[in-house]
């Protein structure tokens, strides 16, 4: 099996962002050259989420609308006890989750036709990292 592993770092203009970043994601798939296998995409920070959807502006606004109304920033979360103030943040990257797996097929990426992968960021304007990992043959 081979296995492939590339890092994407971002540091957001705006605390509350989406990126779409399939990509980059293809190009890790292409440079690994395995046919048949999985890439893992994984945030590696507790305030942002991988997640796949539609690139379409109206689902992006609705999602950030759901995870705000579930999520909203300000309240006194106990977290913020610790002495930090992102404690929506850490709540928000659980509902889009932290990692996905996406399948590789004849050496593509197999996404559905409207499928995108982003990055969300909930507590940005600081440097943070994803990791991709292509596992095949």
């Amino acid at each position: 099996m081979k296995v492939h592993t590339e890092y994407l770092w971002f540091n957001t203009p705006h605390k509350h962002e989406y990126v779409r970043i399939t990509d980059q994601i293809k190009a890790a798939c292409r440079k690994s050259g395995i046919q048949e296998g999985m890439i893992l995409v994984s945030a590696m920070h507790i305030t942002a989420g991988v997640f796949v959807n539609d690139n379409e502006p109206g689902i992006l606004a609705d999602i950030a609308e759901m995870v705000e109304e579930l999520a909203p920033y300000g309240p006194d979360y106990r977290h913020h006890r610790t002495g930090e103030d992102n404690g929506d943040a850490h709540l928000k990257s659980i509902l889009v989750h932290h990692q996905i797996i996406v399948p590789v097929t004849g050496g593509r990426l197999d996404l559905g036709p409207w499928q995108e992968v982003f990055y969300a960021e909930f507590d940005g304007q600081r440097d943070k990292r994803v990791i991709i990992k292509v596992m095949g043959e």
